[in-house]
């Protein structure tokens, strides 16, 4: 797979984004820049921990929804059990790759890389849907040790949003609540690979 000649437009673009817009917004700025690259190829994977979010990270960022034709397969047992190749049905030269999930019996953490081929992608997004866990950590590291770009996103927050307001009831605060997500992320992840805050995205809406 062909490299970019920079990931830094692309990481810059996709920080807005996650940061700043929802997700149908999140789409289209990314298309807008897609629009701009021709034809240079561009492999994102997306990893992280089975039953995650992965799969269903992948359609939205594809624009279509699960269970739709060409879609990425999702459920509540373990869906994707080898590396898929899933290209953006608008630009023929993005790929994004929904990868198994780390940790698994078939693909344990210590031989992740090799099966999964980490080396062969431009660019990484590590979904998560609780904290910061060990599996996260490993990824995060192999891919800083090959100097490539990735973003941490924590999936499904209405999940947890729901927990915190049965449990706080009238003094349910839904803004202090995602902060509290975020900040413990950006601790978690600061604590282990040392990686500016800009790199966390805390989605409101189970995606």
């Amino acid at each position: 797979m062909a490299g970019l000649p920079s990931s830094e437009p692309l990481a810059e673009v996709i920080k807005e984004v996650l940061q700043n817009s929802d997700q149908t917004l999140a789409v289209e700025k990314i298309n807008e820049f897609l629009d701009k690259q021709n034809n240079i190829p561009l492999n994102i994977a997306v990893t992280g921990e089975s039953g995650s979010g992965k799969s269903t990270f992948v359609n939205a960022f594809r624009g279509i929804n699960n269970g739709d034709d060409g879609a990425a397969p999702t459920g509540c047992v373990e869906t994707t059990t080898e590396v898929t190749a899933y290209p953006h049905p608008n630009y023929p030269n993005v790929v994004l790759w929904d990868l198994p999930g780390i940790g698994t019996t078939k693909f344990p953490a210590n031989k992740y890389k090799k099966h999964v081929g980490l080396e062969k992608y431009d660019f990484f997004i590590i979904i998560s849907d609780t904290r910061f866990r060990e599996n996260d950590v490993r990824l995060a590291k192999k891919i800083r040790k090959m100097k490539k770009k990735f973003y941490f996103v924590r999936s499904k927050i209405d999940r947890d949003l729901q927990s915190e307001e049965i449990t706080c009831k009238s003094n349910f605060d839904r803004e202090k609540t995602l902060t509290k997500i975020r900040d413990n992320c950006i601790q978690a992840m600061n604590e282990s690979v040392l990686l500016p805050t800009q790199r966390v995205w805390s989605p409101s809406r189970d995606r």
